[in-house]
């Protein structure tokens, strides 16, 4: 790697850090090869047959009569069905995350440009009327809000300080409100959505 893409890798204690973080890299990514991605589809299926077996009537009616659930019953059409129904919910999954992604970038400092290739390579309008609110132009002192991870946040410019701040609420219902103390807004966004994923939801607990 040259000497011109070095890119500064500061710990989390280090003062630094966040403008490190939120200087955002180029390329930011690299294109996954075959391996990644068959890796991924086996993670995917494995937790899509996860909800299948939990949602299936065959298998309730296995658990109900105390029999083990062996995995050759997958070849039953209404368990692919029941299989189907769980990759549906997958794709409103990762619907939901891309809309979330897409807007911590966004209003990171990414572009819909920017979001658009990243989104498999789409035009700026379609990125644009695919996440319609990711990328906000405000003057520099109207507060800019924030949806992640269940939670929400609003990043606030203190005129007097020359700062910005954030007040949030999380989706477990807790609440911050930092000092006037991050030198731009994309600093403040990125604490915002730090405290945000924090308190996530857990994930839901397999059910019978």
């Amino acid at each position: 790697m040259d000497e011109a893409t070095v890119i500064p890798t500061p710990a989390r204690h280090d003062e630094n850090f966040w403008s490190a973080v939120m200087a955002q890299v180029e390329p930011a990514w690299s294109e996954p090869g075959d391996d990644e991605t068959f890796e991924m589809d086996g993670k995917v299926l494995d937790a899509a047959r996860a909800l299948a077996e939990r949602i299936s009537t065959r298998a309730h009616a296995y658990r109900t009569a105390g029999q083990p659930f062996d995995a050759a019953l997958m070849a039953a059409p209404d368990l692919q069905l029941a299989l189907l129904r769980s990759l549906y919910e997958a794709r409103l999954s990762v619907d939901r995350l891309a809309e979330s992604a897409a807007t911590a970038a966004g209003r990171g400092g990414a572009s819909y440009t920017q979001l658009g290739a990243a989104w498999g390579g789409i035009k700026r309008q379609s990125a644009r009327l695919k996440w319609p609110h990711a990328v906000v132009k405000r003057p520099a002192d109207e507060s800019i809000p924030l949806d992640y991870a269940g939670g929400a946040a609003v990043i606030h410019h203190d005129p007097g300080a020359d700062a910005w701040w954030y007040t949030a609420t999380a989706a477990d219902r807790q609440e911050e409100e930092s000092e006037a103390a991050y030198d731009t807004s994309a600093e403040a966004i990125a604490r915002a959505t730090e405290f945000l994923l924090t308190h996530a939801p857990p994930a839901r607990p397999d059910t019978v």
